[in-house]
C-alpha cells in the first residue's frame, strides 16, 4: 500500500472564503447557497474524485435534508463556474474533482477509481508530443485551449486488488 503514497495530497485549504465563491456562481450565472458551499467544501478537501452519490453521502451528514437532485445541481454550477471539473469515463459513474489547477489522472479500469499522478503540469505537453500539431488544428479552424492527460490501466499488485 506505500507504494500508493505517492498518489495521494493533502486536501489544500479551501481557497475561498464565501463571498469569493458566491461571487465565482454569480459571475457564471449561478445563485450562493448554503447547500453548494457545503457540497464546494466537501469536494474540495476531498483527497479523491467521488461521485455525486459520495459527495450526496458525505455533505448529507451534515445537511441532513439535501437531496441527490440538490447535489447533482451543485455540481453542476460549480462545473459551469470552473470550481471543479467532471472526470468522465467509459464505464462507471462520472467523479468529480475539486482542484482547479490544471494536473494529470490515473484511472483504475477494474475499480474505476480516479487518481491523481504526482507530475508537474506541462503547458508544452503537446508540443512535445507533436510541434506541428498545434498549427495544424488552428489551419482546420481548432483553437486549442488546453489537455488533459489521463492513464488508464488496472492494478496488478495483490495489495491493490479494490
Amino acid at each position: 500500500m506505500a507504494r500508493m503514497n505517492m498518489f495521494h495530497h493533502e486536501p489544500a485549504p479551501c481557497p475561498l472564503e464565501d463571498t469569493a465563491l458566491r461571487r465565482a456562481l454569480e459571475e457564471a450565472g449561478w445563485r450562493y447557497t448554503r447547500q453548494r458551499a457545503a457540497v464546494f467544501a466537501y469536494l474540495h478537501a476531498s483527497s479523491g474524485h467521488p461521485t455525486a452519490e459520495q459527495v450526496f453521502a458525505a455533505v448529507r451528514r451534515h445537511m441532513p435534508n439535501i437531496s441527490l437532485a440538490t447535489v447533482y445541481k451543485a455540481l453542476e454550477a460549480l462545473v459551469d463556474a470552473r470550481l471543479a471539473h467532471r472526470i468522465a469515463g467509459d464505464h462507471g459513474p462520472t467523479r468529480y474533482d475539486g482542484r482547479s489547477e490544471p494536473h494529470y489522472h490515473l484511472r483504475c479500469e477494474r475499480t474505476g477509481e480516479v487518481m491523481d499522478l504526482p507530475l508537474p503540469y506541462d503547458p508544452a505537453l503537446l508540443d512535445k508530443l507533436d510541434p506541428q500539431l498545434a498549427d495544424t488544428l488552428r489551419q482546420q479552424g481548432f483553437a486549442i485551449t488546453g489537455h488533459r492527460l489521463e492513464l488508464v490501466g488496472r492494478f496488478v499488485c495483490p495489495d491493490k486488488t479494490n
